[in-house]
């Protein structure tokens, strides 16, 4: 059976870092009785900002994950990349809070991780041979052993 276990855990703890975002927009929210947009407070509009940033970019950099993974498999680079995409997105919103090098390191990695998935994407079906799965509920019984 074919896993999409380096995207599988790339998604997990992106799920921990948007929850830890939300809960952050939340505490102030809640503190300054805020309902909705940001109330002009500084601090949430910045906490949001970060929150919105995540969400920005987590969806396709997971979609490229998970679309390599499951035309070339697992592979240690692919995971390399996962966790130093998540390294990135936890740095950013630090740098947005004051530290401002953890936002330029945050926003960085991001990008470069962004462009390289991009790029391996783009040019892996020209030159891999795609995993075939021979197990798995979207597979032809044809294919199965």
């Amino acid at each position: 059976m074919m896993g999409l276990s380096v995207t599988l855990a790339t998604a997990g703890v992106a799920a921990l870092i948007n929850l830890w975002l939300a809960l952050r927009i939340l505490r102030i929210r809640f503190g300054q009785r805020i309902i909705h947009g940001d109330g002009d407070d500084p601090v949430l509009a910045q906490r949001m900002r970060a929150h919105a940033n995540f969400a920005e970019y987590a969806p396709i950099v997971l979609i490229l994950i998970a679309a390599i993974e499951w035309t070339a498999g697992t592979s240690w680079w692919l995971a390399l990349a996962g966790g130093l995409f998540i390294a990135g997105r936890i740095a950013h919103p630090f740098g947005m809070a004051g530290w401002l090098p953890a936002r330029q390191l945050g926003t960085g990695i991001t990008l470069a991780v962004t462009a390289l998935l991009s790029i391996a994407a783009i040019t892996l079906p020209f030159v891999q041979k795609p995993v075939m799965a021979t197990d798995g509920p979207f597979v032809p019984n044809i294919y199965r052993g």
